[in-house]
């Protein structure tokens, strides 16, 4: 589920009164507050309120997404000026949290403590070194940012017509200031851009302004926002015009491989685990070869089944690939493709249920939608957005790209990837028990900072563990056929990384990254050049999933081992979920620190 890094800015002013608030305790800007009168953690746990605080201030954006609505209405201008202050205010912030010795603390506030030290030193480091705002077009564009608004549960429409509208009084300061930012980008995420940009077009049609329509907006209020929106269009289309003009013909063009350097130290700050970019990559490679020595197994034992009277292939990976191949035949129609993903949403739930893997709560909404237009493009065909903690009552949205427009060719090979057996496999993934069960529960953590500050590694980590588990508790009632197309669908988890690595550490080129995913992955060609595509716009994310699992499992396993006949599957579970979306490293060290 890649996302493009968005620039979480406010205008330099305003900024740094923000900031000025949270450390006005003290004219040196570090806090002025003792330990003497109360407890370290005490005082560490209103000292991250206050945090919280300041970052939503400064961070709108950021808070919308974790269900804080205060101000949405506020619209970052990403300025140079802007973000000279939040540079100011980062390093003002690492001081303020030094003043805290993590020995000193809890073990969970410990964790809180290193979370917001990686969020803090992460920050900075894309800010001055990174520079994704000057070379990746696609992280301009209004048209998320005002969908996420329109879309929500929290407030009565009017009042978040109203935050629209004042966030769309300043689109043209803010699109002016994408153009000045772009300074040499990729070719990738230009064309990237313009698709979402296009897409985002549509949030500023027909629904919108029936909305403004319908609503309770006083006859003045409509007008200043018709003319907002009016003026936001054009201010879209100028941008585009731009991209598509002036960016594009230009040809002056960086790379989208970042390279070594900055690939080790994005996966240090975006994985966080225990492993480097170098071991994972080394883990994934030993995995490869152990998931193909047990497909070939499988599909040995299948080939009879699916050719009789055939004589066994003594080309073992063409035995594999035709046993696949005959499964993938068993798909769904292209027009029925979203249909059959919300069909199997209530077996899934039923069979957590009788299983008793952990406890869901049916009171959290989840929708299966067709991926909205300002979202596709980035080549992931499924993903969630789910609610932050501080709106937790708002709908989970489980999104779809439908195959609408794809010749018949592109659907037929999209289909064969995600047949009747992998579809099963990503709804697990997906929706439940995987990113849609996480999700809640990482809402009811009594951590905000680890809701808040969620480690992509260990919610991806969790889908693809999710997916194992399910199928070691009897889904698909340990056929060959499931096991089969899971190993085939869990090398493509392997060979993410393998190919994350091989794109930005050693240059592969797309003709060798295809033919990787072709003959050891056994993809469709559909499935290959989109996930070639991903690993052009993203870097390191394409890691994350293998990681985070292979540490969850590991952990699983190890405390297998030390509990015996007294270990339980569903208190696994549910105590590993209850830390909210912590990097898997802190996990482990409360969960041995509180063993279930």
């Amino acid at each position: 589920m890649p996302q493009p890094l968005r620039l979480k800015l406010l205008l330099a002013a305003t900024a740094l009164t923000g900031f000025a608030y949270l450390s006005s305790c003290s004219q040196s800007g570090e806090i002025s507050e003792t330990v003497d009168a109360e407890t370290a953690n005490d005082s560490f746990e209103r000292y991250k309120a206050r945090f919280l605080d300041s970052l939503w201030y400064y961070n709108p954006k950021f808070a919308s997404s974790k269900g804080y609505h205060r101000y949405d209405s506020v619209l970052i201008i990403p300025t140079a000026a802007r973000r000279l202050g939040e540079a100011k205010v980062l390093k003002r912030r690492g001081k303020e949290l030094a003043t805290f010795k993590p020995t000193d603390l809890s073990v969970n506030n410990q964790t809180d403590w290193h979370l917001m030290q990686n969020y803090l030193q992460a920050g900075r480091w894309q800010l001055d070194t990174l520079r994704e705002w000057e070379w990746n077009p696609a992280n301009y564009n209004l048209g998320a940012s005002v969908a996420e608004i329109l879309n929500g549960r929290y407030w009565p429409l009017d009042r978040r017509l109203r935050a629209i509208s004042l966030k769309l009084a300043r689109s043209t300061e803010y699109y002016a200031a994408a153009e000045a930012n772009i300074q040499n980008p990729t070719k990738e995420h230009t064309e990237l851009g313009i698709k979402q940009n296009e897409g985002g077009l549509a949030v500023f049609g027909k629904a919108l302004q029936d909305s403004i329509a319908r609503s309770g907006l006083t006859a003045r209020e409509k007008e200043d926002f018709k003319n907002r929106l009016a003026t936001t269009r054009l201010s879209i289309e100028d941008y585009l015009r731009f991209l598509k003009t002036e960016v594009l013909p230009s040809g002056k063009f960086r790379s989208f491989r970042i390279g070594k350097a900055l690939f080790d130290r994005k996966f240090f700050y975006d994985i966080q685990s225990t492993y480097t970019a170098d071991q994972v990559y080394a883990k994934a490679q030993q995995n490869r070869a152990r998931l193909l020595r047990d497909m070939k197994v499988r599909a040995a034992r299948l080939y009879p089944k699916y050719f009789p009277n055939q004589p066994l292939p003594t080309d073992s990976l063409a035995l594999v690939k035709q046993v696949i191949g005959r499964l993938s035949q068993e798909h769904v129609t292209p027009s029925g493709f979203v249909a059959a993903v919300k069909a199997q949403i209530p077996q899934l739930v039923q069979f957590v249920n009788d299983k008793k893997l952990l406890t869901q709560d049916p009171s959290k909404p989840l929708v299966v939608r067709e991926t909205p237009l300002y979202m596709r493009g980035s080549g992931a065909g499924a993903s969630v957005s789910a609610p932050g903690p501080y709106d937790k009552a708002a709908n989970t949205y489980y999104n779809v790209e439908p195959l609408t427009g794809q010749s018949a060719t592109s659907a037929e090979s999209y289909l064969r990837e995600y047949n009747n057996y992998t579809l099963q496999i990503l709804n697990i993934h997906e929706a439940i028990p995987g990113h849609y069960t996480q999700l809640v529960y990482a809402n009811r953590s009594p951590s905000l900072i680890k809701a808040v500050f969620g480690n992509g590694a260990m919610v991806e980590g969790w889908a693809v563990y999710a997916e194992r588990m399910m199928l070691e508790s009897g889904y698909g009632s340990n056929s060959d056929e499931i096991w089969l197309m899971w190993d085939k669908w869990n090398m493509r988890v392997t060979l993410n990384t393998i190919l994350d690595h091989e794109v930005h550490v050693n240059n592969i080129s797309e003709q060798a990254a295809k033919a990787m995913l072709l003959r050891d992955g056994f993809q469709e060609e559909a499935e290959a050049t989109n996930k070639w595509r991903r690993a052009t716009l993203s870097q390191v994310q394409l890691s994350s999933y293998f990681t985070g699992y292979t540490e969850i499992y590991d952990l699983r396993e190890e405390l297998k081992k030390a509990e015996g006949n007294s270990f339980d599957l569903k208190t696994f579970n549910e105590k590993f979920l209850s830390f909210g979306s912590a990097p898997v490293k802190y996990i482990r060290t409360l969960m041995l620190k509180n063993p279930v």
